[in-house]
């Protein structure tokens, strides 16, 4: 656990979880997963101290709970929303190089590598409670930004680019558009290998029969487009959960509502963009598996069509010589001495002939 006290001029990183809240600012409480389920009677007991209100025992299941989809709940005194990430799972860093042909086996790492554990957040009023996967880099990510922030190490956001979280529901949204956006490399690496499973399917050198990876793959897409529905759904709760707070007539606190809002359509809009991308892929996937079963056909098509030309050819050939072969006395040419020769040549006027009327009527090769 991580416990750190965020105001507007100031970030610092907290020993323990204090007696009180701070004049100031808020508390950001960042749990790991297994951390928050042994640590949870005393981050409950803390919150009451302070006033705050309890987590209720639902949310508490939904916190720890790996395989929960996101979603979005409130109480009257906290608001919390279950989010999973969309990031490579560890150990898939060299499936990240920039190579321009994949393999099979790169494409089915690249699809498993997908990882969609939940995230967590309890927001109150000032109080943020985050629970996160073991290996979630987020916290740290954050950690280390705002600690840029407040020791002004960072050019961009000396100059006032950026400034430091104002409530919790300000850095929960920050932290949501900051997971929502690492699904960008993620993009690029399914694209890359999608890719390659596509141009395997419709290489006509080579016979595809891995379709179990076939199948693994749109079973990916499929999960992955549940997860960014759900995500989107999320957030749009949240959106309106937004909107139904009460009003307030301090004009700073409207405008850090109007900023929250705005913050939000944002995210929003990025789980969108996810999601169309996703089911682009999802559908160029369907398009390579229909242009693969069409090549297929295509081929068999030629194929047949040159075995039945030539069937054509040799039909009428079969024909000359069944009749030459006939056991009678009396036959034209049988017992002439230039006979064979004269038979030959007009088999061979009437395979040309067949072949040329067939060439002009394009049933063979592939002129224009």
């Amino acid at each position: 656990m991580r416990v750190f006290h965020i105001e507007p001029d100031g970030f610092r990183e907290l020993a323990a979880l204090p007696e009180a809240l701070p004049e100031r600012g808020f508390l950001w409480l960042g749990y790991g997963r297994r951390v928050f389920e042994v640590g949870e009677p005393v981050l409950q007991h803390a919150l009451a101290r302070w006033g705050c209100g309890n987590i209720v025992d639902l949310h508490v299941s939904d916190l720890i709970n790996n395989q929960l989809p996101s979603h979005f709940d409130y109480t009257s005194w906290y608001d919390m929303l279950v989010f999973r990430r969309l990031a490579a799972a560890p150990g898939s860093q060299d499936l990240f190089v920039d190579d321009e042909h994949g393999t099979l086996a790169s494409a089915q790492r690249a699809l498993r590598a997908i990882d969609t554990s939940p995230v967590g957040f309890a927001v109150f009023d000032r109080v943020l409670v985050t629970v996160h996967p073991t290996d979630c880099q987020v916290r740290e990510f954050f950690a280390h930004k705002l600690d840029r922030l407040t020791e002004g190490r960072d050019k961009r956001d000396a100059r006032g680019g950026a400034r430091l979280p104002a409530s919790p529901a300000d850095l929960m949204l920050r932290m949501v558009n900051h997971m929502v956006d690492s699904y960008l490399e993620l993009r690029r690496l399914l694209t890359r290998q999608l890719g390659t499973l596509q141009r395997v399917l419709l290489d006509q050198n080579s016979e595809f029969n891995d379709w179990p990876l076939l199948l693994e793959s749109r079973d990916a897409l499929h999960r992955l487009e549940d997860t960014c529905e759900d995500q989107r759904s999320a957030v749009q709760e949240w959106i309106d959960a937004l909107d139904e707070w009460p009003a307030d007539g301090d004009p700073h606190v409207a405008r850090e509502r109007e900023l929250l809002r705005v913050r939000s359509r944002d995210v929003l809009e990025h789980v969108e963009r996810v999601l169309t991308h996703v089911r682009r892929l999802e559908s160029s996937a369907e398009s390579a598996v229909q242009m693969h079963f069409s090549a297929l056909g295509h081929r068999t098509n030629s194929i047949m069509r040159t075995l039945t030309v030539l069937t054509a050819i040799f039909l009428p050939l079969n024909l000359i010589t069944g009749i030459f072969g006939m056991n009678f006395e009396w036959m034209p040419l049988i017992h002439s001495a230039g006979g064979f020769w004269d038979a030959a040549m007009l088999m061979c006027a009437v395979a040309f002939g067949l072949w040329f009327f067939f060439r002009r009527k394009r049933y063979l090769g592939s002129g224009r």
